[in-house]
């Protein structure tokens, strides 16, 4: 399992302020559950190297949301998954971008 314990520290931060949240090493990373759904992860790009989140949006979201900086198309599989996101570095580094990318996962997260 890859993944910056640190930037799993600033996620787990964040997100305790939510309640019912669970840590799963899967694929290849850790998964954030909050309220038994997968909300947010963390691992590290095997292409590039580089540590990167994945952001449940929602579909009505994601086409929205591909814009913003540091977002990437979720293709774990080789397929698009859209409703997912991959933030690239440049769109979490920042504490401020960051807070945006976890309230938008768990805005969604409320949907469900």
């Amino acid at each position: 399992m890859a993944y910056n314990d640190y930037l799993a520290e600033r996620v787990r931060h964040r997100l305790n302020k939510v309640n019912t949240i669970e840590e799963k090493k899967m694929m290849g990373g850790l998964i954030f559950m909050v309220n038994n759904k997968m909300c947010i992860g963390i691992d590290i790009n095997k292409a590039t190297n580089q540590d990167r989140l994945m952001v449940r949006v929602g579909k009505a979201a994601h086409d929205l949301l591909i814009f913003k900086k540091g977002s990437t198309v979720m293709d774990f599989t080789g397929k698009v998954m859209r409703g997912f996101l991959f933030i690239t570095p440049d769109g979490f580094d920042s504490d401020k971008d960051l807070d945006f990318w976890i309230e938008k996962a768990l805005d969604f997260n409320r949907k469900l």
